[in-house]
């Protein structure tokens, strides 16, 4: 049971660190000289929030879709880090923040699995 809350808490702590992250970033760090912020915030917000009320009230479905939708952040801070110099620390924090999310929401599923209730 342990390790059930342990790895739930660690994936609302990935979301919402990933949460923060993005709208620091595109907001208040380093806004896009090119877009307007809400654009930008439209389209890297929007899929956190699709999952989010399945993964607040810990559904094992809405918790894998969750893991699903942080390898995009994961594929979008690789990219990042690679390419933009300047923000390699940002688009490492992401990287980091989508692999707990992942990771931990993907762990969640499968030991909730094998909780008797």
């Amino acid at each position: 049971m342990k390790k059930v809350s342990y790895t739930y808490y660690a994936a609302l702590l990935g979301y919402f660190s990933l949460f923060i992250l993005l709208m620091l970033w595109n907001t208040v760090l380093m806004p896009s000289q090119h877009f307007p912020v809400v654009i930008v915030l439209l389209t890297t917000i929007t899929p956190l929030l699709l999952p989010l009320r399945g993964l607040l009230n810990a559904n094992r479905k809405s918790c894998s879709w969750m893991a699903y939708v942080s390898l995009i952040y994961f594929i979008h801070g690789t990219g990042e880090a690679y390419v933009n110099g300047a923000e390699r620390l940002l688009a490492s924090l992401e990287v980091a923040f989508s692999l707990l999310l992942f990771f931990s929401a993907s762990l969640y599923v499968r030991f909730s699995g094998r909780v008797k209730k």
